[in-house]
């Protein structure tokens, strides 16, 4: 039986280039791409992983289906 996931991430530019990609839902689910697609291709299986070793040892598999991301402007002095 096939499930469809729904997972946010997090591409966050790096300094010396490229993407690292953090997947919220996930605790300690964080990858790296060259360039947006490698990162977002990367997330993908690291999610896989994940998720298949959650299954393994019969644990809950989250999701961020309904979860909502905004970001926000923040000004300080």
């Amino acid at each position: 039986m096939e499930n469809n996931l729904i997972y946010n991430i997090v591409l966050r530019p790096e300094p010396e280039g490229g993407f690292t990609g953090i997947v919220p839902a996930l605790p300690g689910c964080v990858t790296y791409g060259r360039n947006l697609e490698e990162a977002k291709e990367m997330a993908r299986d690291a999610i896989s992983a994940y998720v298949a070793s959650l299954k393994k040892h019969h644990e809950s598999v989250p999701e961020d289906k309904g979860v909502l991301v905004t970001s926000l402007n923040f000004t300080y002095a």
